[in-house]
């Protein structure tokens, strides 16, 4: 099996993750039952997880317990930050080179949990091989965008389902393009 890095997140209808601020309360209380149920059976199917500093800090704020336990999660940032769980990862490297160390060690299936800025460099670089957007019936108007940067890509719809809230979730496969990927020597991951 190759490995894949894939961008699994909720967007309004008109292409947000978040409001401008920040928050995602906005689609908090409409998931139901059945997306619950899809969301665990997507979950039960990666091992590894990336994720941005800025999506990192959101859940910290959120309080509670570490929402994605059992799963190494990287998490790219400069800062040091607090270690909400033993399964994360504080490092400082390129997108390139977090994916390249988690497949290195031996993680084929990586949920790319979040971030419009982490998630357009990984687009821009061609790391990601699936895009699963869950459409919430909802328009913000304004906030954070699906992909902070990025450039033009075909896309080919692997899947889709209508869940009882409404929400529509489509699955894509993104077509790479010929050398897409560098090769970048990558940091070495602990895997616990």
């Amino acid at each position: 099996m190759n490995p894949s890095l894939i961008y699994h997140v909720t967007s309004s209808l008109d292409g947000y993750i978040a409001r401008p601020d920040g928050r995602i309360d906005w689609f908090d209380s409409l998931r139901q039952a059945d997306e619950e149920y899809a969301f665990q059976y997507f979950y039960s199917g990666i091992n590894a997880l990336l994720m941005g500093r800025g999506t990192y800090e959101a859940l910290l704020k959120r309080g509670g317990p570490w929402p994605y336990p059992g799963k190494p999660c990287v998490v790219l940032t400069r800062l040091a930050l607090p270690c909400a769980a033993d399964e994360i990862q504080l490092i400082h490297c390129t997108p390139a080179q977090a994916v390249a160390a988690l497949n290195e060690a031996g993680f084929q299936r990586i949920w790319l949990v979040g971030g419009s800025l982490l998630a357009g460099n990984c687009y821009t670089a061609g790391l990601i091989d699936e895009v699963v957007i869950n459409l919430v019936p909802h328009l913000l108007g304004a906030g954070i965008p699906l992909l902070a940067t990025g450039m033009e890509r075909s896309l080919t719809l692997s899947d889709q389902r209508r869940f009882n809230s409404g929400t529509l979730q489509v699955h894509y496969r993104v077509q790479k393009q010929a050398n897409m990927r560098t090769q970048i020597p990558a940091p070495r991951i602990n895997v616990a």
